[in-house]
Order: C-alpha cells, then sequence, then structure tokens
C-alpha cells in the first residue's frame, strides 16, 4: 500500500476563462422513465422490486444491462489511472446544473453531487443524464435497491422511539413527526489479502508479599516475556461512505448492510428517490478504510501476544489483492425537531436498522442514578454487616 500514489485528485467540472465553474455538456439534460402504457413517469416500486407507474398499475421490470454482475475493480491500476488524469473532484462539488423538466417545463437545479431528485412543481422523478458516465468519474458498479417501504421505516420508527428510555415522556408519547425522504448514498468497498508480521512483550500478572507483621502488604507484578509472529487475514468489503455532509457515526451503525444482494447499477432503481455522487474520492476513501483495517490488525495482534497487558513493539502489514467497488446503498432520512432543537434520523432501507439523535430526559437520568446508587449503598452496608 505504501506503493500507492499519496496525491490524486478528480474533477468532474470544467473551468471556463474566467475562472468559473460550468456543467460539462453532457450532463445538462434530465432523463425520465415514461410508462409504456400511459405515459405517466414510472417510480421505483420497493414492494415489487419493478418500476411500476402510480397512475395505471402498469409494471415493467428492471433487467441487467447485459446480464453484468457486480464485480470487483483493481485499486491500484484505478489510482494510477486517475493519478495520469490530474483531475479534481472538489470542483465537482460547486457545480449547479440548471435543467427543464421535461412535464412542467419549470427550471429545477441539481447543486453539487445530487443527480436524482424530485420537481418541486409537479412531482416528476428527475435525473440528470449520463451523471454516472461522466469521463472523470468513476462508475458505479452496484446498487442495493430499497427493500423496507415507508410504512416499515415508519414503524420502525415508532419502535426506536419508544425504546428510548432515558427519553422524556412527552417524546416517547408523541413521536417524531417529520417526512421522510429516500436517498442513495455513495460507498467504496475495499478488499484485501494482508499478511502481518508482528513483535511485542506479553505481560502476566503474579503477586509477592513484602513486609511483614502490620507492615506486611501484596504486590502485583508483571512478568514479561517476548512474543512474535506472523498471519495473513483477508479483508472483504470494508465499507466507506463516499459523502460528506452525513452524521458519519450514526451511518456507520447502520452496518451490516446485505451487500451480496447488490444489482449490476441501473438509474431506473433510482426512479423517485434522490441520490448523490460521490465527493471523497477513491484515494481518500481507501486511507479511511485502510485506518481500520490497521485498527483490526492492531487488535488481531494484541490477541496473538495474549497474556494479561501487551505491549506491541513492531506491526509490518503487506497488502496485496487489492480491490474496490462503488456501491449506491439506500437511506431513509428524516429531520424532526422537539423543543426547538433539530434532530435526525437515518433508516437503512435494506434492513430496517434505525440510528438517530435523540432529546434526553435529564429528570429520568438524575433519577436512575440516585436509585443506582442506593442499590450499591445497600449492597455495601448489607456486606459490611456480614463480614463485621
Amino acid at each position: 500500500m505504501s506503493n500507492i500514489p499519496n496525491s490524486i485528485e478528480f474533477s468532474t467540472t470544467a473551468v471556463s476563462s474566467s475562472g468559473e465553474l460550468t456543467p460539462p455538456a453532457d450532463q445538462d439534460r434530465a432523463r425520465m422513465f415514461p410508462c409504456d402504457q400511459c405515459g405517466a413517469d414510472l417510480e421505483f416500486h420497493i414492494d415489487d422490486q419493478q418500476l411500476t407507474c402510480p397512475y395505471c398499475g402498469h409494471n415493467q421490470d428492471i433487467v441487467a444491462k447485459e446480464n453484468r454482475a457486480v464485480s470487483e475493480n483493481d485499486l491500484r491500476q484505478t489510482l494510477t489511472d486517475l493519478a495520469a488524469k490530474r483531475s479534481d473532484a472538489a470542483q465537482a462539488n460547486h457545480a449547479v446544473h440548471e435543467i427543464s423538466c421535461g412535464n412542467c417545463a419549470a427550471k429545477v437545479q441539481f447543486e453539487g453531487t445530487l443527480t436524482s431528485t424530485e420537481c418541486a412543481y409537479c412531482g416528476t422523478p428527475l435525473q440528470l443524464e449520463n451523471a454516472y458516465e461522466a469521463k472523470d468519474l468513476l462508475p458505479v458498479d452496484g446498487v442495493l435497491p430499497f427493500a423496507v417501504n415507508r410504512d416499515t421505516a415508519t414503524t420502525n420508527l415508532t419502535a426506536w422511539v419508544k425504546s428510548r428510555w432515558f427519553a422524556p415522556n412527552e417524546f416517547t408519547r408523541r413521536g417524531v413527526q417529520g417526512k421522510f425522504n429516500g436517498i442513495y448514498i455513495p460507498y467504496w468497498t475495499f478488499d484485501s489479502m494482508t499478511k502481518t508480521n508482528y513483535a511485542g512483550l506479553r505481560g502476566v500478572y503474579y503477586t509477592v508479599s513484602t513486609g511483614s507483621g502490620k507492615k506486611r502488604r501484596t504486590v502485583r507484578k508483571i512478568r514479561w516475556s517476548p512474543v512474535s509472529g506472523t498471519f495473513r487475514r483477508f479483508f472483504d468489503d470494508v465499507l466507506v461512505v463516499a459523502s460528506k455532509g452525513l452524521p458519519e457515526k450514526r451511518i456507520n451503525d447502520l452496518e451490516p448492510w446485505p451487500l451480496r444482494k447488490c444489482r449490476p447499477f441501473s438509474r431506473e432503481f433510482l426512479a423517485g428517490f434522490l441520490a448523490r455522487r460521490y465527493d471523497i474520492g477513491l484515494h481518500d476513501g481507501f486511507f479511511a478504510a485502510r485506518s481500520r483495517v490497521d485498527a483490526a490488525i492492531n487488535a488481531e495482534v494484541r490477541r496473538r501476544i495474549g497474556g494479561d497487558v501487551q505491549r506491541v513493539t513492531n506491526i509490518d502489514t503487506t497488502y496485496s489483492a487489492l480491490t474496490y467497488k462503488h456501491l449506491l446503498l439506500p437511506l431513509w432520512m428524516l429531520a424532526y425537531r422537539f423543543r426547538n432543537k433539530a434532530y435526525q434520523v437515518v433508516i437503512n432501507a435494506a434492513t430496517g436498522e434505525v440510528q438517530g439523535d435523540r432529546p434526553y430526559s435529564w429528570i429520568k437520568i438524575t433519577l436512575a442514578a440516585i436509585a443506582a446508587a442506593a442499590v450499591v449503598a445497600v449492597a455495601a452496608y448489607v456486606f459490611s454487616e456480614h463480614w463485621s
């Protein structure tokens, strides 16, 4: 991994002679999905996993292009190619694409990495044409379709609210009021075979007695012994979210994702949902993944050293068979307010897992702390009476 270039730049936006950002010529058109029977706009129907017309009920299958599978890509080769292009993806974050809605002719803006939305005037699902085929963008390899519909997401959210023990009673009684937005978030996944040579010291506790009489006491010491070894470990689908501005901890807590259910990318899956392109490039995404891998290897080294405590003196890891995938994963997102404070909830739209911010009742927390202290005091009193 040390051979991977450490200065990779990306670009999806041209710069005019005046220095202003301008959208590429092939990304200023809208893409809609008309119904073959009535001409209305099709939307992705979660329960049927098909495109469905909300007016005449016509269903249309989504067929993978050329029967492609979601395959791995060579990481080193791709990073080398990107370095040669001298691209800069950060420019794309400021690009504004304005298109005309094909249904009502209203102007709709796509800002930054947004690629799929709906017309604010007539609700028509819209996508940027060729948004995922731009020359300086890495193509999407797969998409995990929405499997949890809005009603199920609402039910899971209600159960989540009621399970918050230290939330105010008003919050658990009223629940969360707000509108769910379905959105596809870009992710990188990384695979790697690792070989680690390690060395360290294993510490084992033992006790000795010192002094005599009333000054006699027991002292705990550590006996150290050298340990070294080698092990291999394969890391499969280490996930890194590739979009900024999201609650990272909450998003990571939504794992695991059923990535085996990913389908080859097709824009039809995005119909009726929001979607974003990545603004964290492959290079930065890889090093975020590497930090997770290194943490796991460090924990494995300590486990192998064993004993009561460990001192790690050397870890030397080599990485091989490096591959990646670019995926779009589905989220339900909801923002709500409680007592004039904003909170956010995210739901894994493939598994139904709920994570989010919530208010706390300091009265409940204080009473619980008092009760816990009382239990400890009673236990200490009973123990002292028993041994007195």
